[in-house]
């Protein structure tokens, strides 16, 4: 296996430290070409020290003179704005693209990155949510390869290695069904951001933590995982699995179940999407079936989390309605985290939205800004 040459988009964010785990123990297959982040510049400022990149980009400008003088003398470029991080992923250098940005942010490096023909490994599932029919024609014009990062995904394309040429029936993604699992209506209405923050199976930052408290995080990725496979909104299924252990499942025509197992650990994912065909050893704790006597399975409640059943309506509807789920949503998660709306109030929010915004059949790239653009005033207007 020949060396790659990584950019990490989002290196300071959980997926993007990870990440540097992995390479860290195997510098003989990865190489660190380029690191990026949003505010974070103490910690880009560290880890470009430690991994000496060719390049960074701080995209908040106002941190700029800070990073530039901290990293000069190694004789790393920085630069700093969105416009440089769309244009580093153009670098003739760089062989693969671990997007791992947060949110619609990601959409417009993701674009530029596949235009170059690098391949994609995709922890920024809001990418395929907000404009999966673009990015995956895309792709495919380009000939380039969208391999998946988060762990329900990954379970997926690990199951069909080997069956690509076998139609799939339907895939079963699985959830941990978050803090409040089992809880109803009425014992969510004084949920703290504090109560909301605490997952019981996975350390992710605070956007993804609360998404997968409200089931919001499960119905992004229903409509991602529609995009990567393929497949209809009538072939994927969720089911609750509180032990986190299988991490998603594919049934075939012929009624055959594949599960992927093993304990809640993203660096095995990430690993897996970098090195790509190639399986390659790793430290990461191993799963014990001992430790494991009873692994439980339920379906979701949609009627308390509101946000699974909006997420599958907007993949039903198509056109731009999954993008103002996603924008509305973004908008929901912080005004939660700022204590301006309630937990349950985030679905009202992301349904009025799903209701007022105009609807698109056929949405291009500039539809997809406009409707992401007015989809957060509406949402803003209903919080503030």
């Amino acid at each position: 296996m020949n060396k790659k040459h990584i950019a990490i988009l989002g290196s300071t964010g959980s997926i993007g430290c990870q990440a540097l785990e992995v390479i860290k123990a195997h510098t003989d297959l990865f190489v660190v070409e380029v690191l990026t982040a949003q505010n974070n510049a103490e910690l880009l400022i560290e880890q470009a020290r430690e991994f000496l990149p060719n390049a960074v980009v701080i995209v908040n400008e106002e941190h700029y003179p800070k990073v530039k003088e901290a990293l000069i003398p190694q004789g790393i470029k920085v630069f700093a704005g969105e416009n440089s991080l769309t244009s580093i992923v153009q670098m003739d250098t760089i062989d693969l693209v671990l997007t791992a940005v947060v949110g619609y942010a990601g959409l417009q490096p993701t674009i530029k990155a596949i235009e170059a023909g690098k391949s994609i490994a995709l922890a920024n599932k809001e990418t395929l949510v907000v404009a999966g029919e673009l990015i995956t024609a895309l792709a495919k014009q380009k000939g380039v390869d969208i391999y998946p990062v988060d762990s329900e995904h990954s379970a997926i394309f690990q199951c069909l290695v080997g069956e690509f040429h076998n139609p799939i029936e339907k895939i079963i993604l699985t959830a941990s069904g978050g803090p409040f699992r089992g809880k109803k209506r009425e014992d969510l209405l004084a949920i703290t951001k504090a109560q909301a923050l605490k997952h019981p199976n996975w350390t992710m930052g605070a956007k993804v933590t609360i998404d997968s408290a409200s089931l919001m995080n499960k119905g992004l990725e229903v409509i991602e995982a529609k995009w990567l496979f393929g497949l209809r909104a009538d072939q994927i299924e969720v089911v609750v699995h509180p032990q986190s252990i299988v991490h998603s499942l594919v049934q075939f025509e012929d009624g055959s179940i594949k599960a992927q197992l093993g304990l809640p650990d993203m660096r095995l994912p990430i690993q897996f999407a970098m090195s790509y065909p190639t399986r390659i050893p790793s430290v990461f704790p191993r799963f014990d079936f001992a430790k494991y006597p009873s692994l439980t399975f339920e379906p979701p409640d949609t009627k308390t989390f509101r946000n699974l059943a909006l997420a599958f309506e907007a993949l039903n509807r198509g056109g731009n309605a999954p993008c103002v789920l996603n924008a509305a949503n973004e908008v929901a998660v912080e005004g939660f985290l700022k204590d301006k709306i309630g937990f349950l109030e985030m679905s009202d929010v992301v349904e009025k939205c799903l209701e007022k915004i105009i609807f698109i059949t056929k949405p291009v790239y500039n539809d997809y800004v406009d409707t992401n653009k007015e989809t957060r005033e509406l949402a803003n207007s209903l919080i503030y």
